[in-house]
């Protein structure tokens, strides 16, 4: 190896040294780093159908630029350009906060400049503006940044022309908003954009410079923006959430790893039901599919309620044989049986002064229906073989995954007991209905599993990230994490879960996804086609599945099984082991 072969870019040396050095500077990228605008429109998918557009697992929406210039134009109007600069300025640098946390998170292996090389290049996808870096550097041990970026057809710019003509200062605050979010994210400290030309004065383009915060001195008013806190902003009261949250907006799991989370419209709207009813003592019934999270959500409304120090006691009707119900409900006296040297007591005795959660309750015999009916209306119990009552003070919770109202029609459920349970009845919905719940529950799953079973899992792929979200569900949250647990042990070791992780066979996949060509145009393409595409077609089983990818990959590589073990991120020992299994014969590369 000659001295030549031996010179490596800083930026190479910084990738192979894991990030560790601390400058870096937009001079040291070669043309087409990574991630690349064909690497960026990958995550961005649309599934059409179901009103959802996704980059990566984040939602976002489309909106005409002229209706955002007509809300910009009546906020300046309303409260003045100076809160409205504030609020533009604020909702940026969130955006740009969000799709660094989409970098870190997709390209976890890029060091700092590349992932701040990327800024640019997502800014410009979304559509508010062209990107052009003209330079930019950092030193993290010095704490310092210098960047200097050209935007040519801002959106922001030509919305402010169309409603106030010419200005006399910059306009693009939203703009100027996003790189400094999105810098400051990844730079772990505060950077500032400004504008020095803009459009909206009639420049013929946008120049803007940032810097770390410092070097503005006390000229930084951004500082204020980006932490704004709004005097006037309103507030609900509303039921106090137990404090069991490790992670930003996420209550901690139960032992098996069950969490109630989300941000779809549905599931705020069972737990604003649920911290309604949480501060009274009124009979629960929840309704939902098997795997929605019923015992979950009774339990947290257990946590919110007053009897929140008292016991929670979950039972499932459907386990108790006929002839034992009574005794399990409501205890056994002293000599009733044979033997019975002592009494025992029942689960309404076990739950007194906390909550007792009746699942399954439609399957109770009917026989049974009558005496629970009896203890509902009394509050009062008679242990078998007893002779007196025994008061009990139990909020009672019960649970169905079928229609309780259709069980009455057909004769399987006493109407008066239905109408003693439906007190206050909560529809849970099913997770095909709460799509907007998956990335979150993706994200604990793994973090949960990996912790269980001692693994390093870096994430998920594209084609996995997009099956999941697209996947219909119909085990809910049980079988997504079931998945993600199958996937977490499935995976290689410091690896990416991929979709022949996930899927046995037994689970429909999605026939195709949405999203766009390198010619900006929508394309339907499978799941797996960065694996292959047409050896792929009418693959169902898992096996198959597997088969086509591994053979694809090997054709795409002219039969180097190392560069195909590179090509499907499997170490060359995997993918040998895999191969031999499937009896894919090949040549020894």
């Amino acid at each position: 190896m000659n001295k030549a072969d031996r010179l490596i870019s800083l930026a190479e040396a910084s990738r192979r040294a894991s990030g560790i050095l601390a400058r870096g500077a937009s001079s040291e990228l070669g043309t087409g780093a990574a991630p690349t605008f064909e690497d960026l429109t990958e995550v961005l998918h649309f599934a059409l159908g179901d009103g959802r557009i996704w980059l990566n697992d984040q939602r976002v929406v489309l909106m005409q630029s002229s209706v955002l210039g007509r809300i910009r134009e009546e906020i300046i109007d309303a409260f003045g350009t100076d809160t409205a600069r504030a609020m533009f300025m604020r909702i940026g640098y969130m955006q740009g906060v969000r799709d660094a946390e989409l970098i870190q998170k997709r390209w976890p292996q890029e060091d700092l400049t590349h992932a701040l090389a990327a800024g640019p290049r997502v800014h410009t996808l979304e559509g508010f503006v062209k990107v052009t870096t003209k330079h930019f550097e950092f030193d993290s041990d010095r704490g310092t940044y210098f960047g200097e970026f050209l935007w040519d057809d801002s959106s922001e710019a030509a919305e402010h022309l169309a409603s106030y003509g010419v200005s006399t200062q910059p306009v693009c605050w939203m703009q100027t908003g996003y790189p400094s979010g999105y810098t400051s994210k990844l730079f772990g400290k505060p950077v500032i954009f400004r504008e020095t030309e803009c459009a909206g004065m009639g420049a013929k383009h946008c120049t803007v410079i940032g810097q770390n915060a410092e070097a503005w001195e006390k000229d930084a008013p951004e500082r204020e923006y980006f932490g704004l806190h709004w005097k006037n902003r309103r507030t609900y009261p509303s039921a106090q959430m137990p404090e069991t949250r490790h992670v930003e907006g996420e209550p901690a799991p139960d032992a098996t790893g069950n969490v109630a989370v989300g941000v779809s419209a549905a599931f705020m709207r069972t737990r604003h039901l649920l911290q309604k009813v949480a501060v009274t003592d009124a009979t629960v019934l929840f309704v939902g599919e098997s795997g929605v999270g019923k015992e979950l959500f009774s339990r947290q409304l257990h946590e919110l309620s007053p009897r929140a120090d008292g016991p929670f006691v979950a039972i499932n009707c459907a386990a108790i044989p006929d002839n034992l119900v009574e005794s399990e409900l409501f205890g056994v006296e002293k000599g009733a049986y044979t033997g019975a040297t002592s009494s025992r007591p029942g689960y309404f005795e076990r739950a007194a002064g906390g909550t007792l959660f009746l699942d399954e309750v439609s399957s109770l015999a009917y026989s049974a229906q009558g005496k629970l009916l009896r203890a509902l209306q009394e509050r009062e119990i008679e242990r078998v073989g007893g002779s007196k009552t025994i008061p009990v003070n139990v909020r009672i919770v019960a649970a169905s995954n079928v229609d309780l109202a259709a069980e009455v029609t057909q004769g399987r459920l006493r109407q008066d007991l239905y109408f003693r349970l439906c007190v206050f009845p909560v529809i849970i919905p099913p997770l095909r209905e709460r799509r907007d719940d998956i990335p979150l529950l993706m994200a604990h799953f793994l973090r949960f599993y990996s912790e269980r079973h001692r693994r390093q899992i870096r994430g998920f792929t594209r084609r996995a990230t997009e099956a999941l979200l697209k996947y219909d569900y119909p085990g809910n949250i049980r079988e997504l994490q079931n998945l993600i647990e199958r996937g977490t042990v499935y995976a290689d070791n410091d690896g990416h879960i991929d979709v022949v992780h996930l899927f046995s066979g037994s689970e429909l996949l999605p026939p195709f996804s949405v999203r766009l060509s390198k010619d900006g145009k929508l394309n339907q393409r499978p799941f797996t086609e960065s694996v292959a595409v047409d050896p792929l077609e009418g693959a169902t089983s898992f096996d198959e599945i597997e088969r086509a990818a591994y053979l694809a990959a090997l054709e795409r590589t002219g039969g180097n099984v190392s560069a195909a073990a590179r090509d499907l991120k499997l170490t060359r020992a995997s993918l040998d082991y895999r191969l031999a299994k499937l009896g894919i014969r090949h040549r020894a590369t």
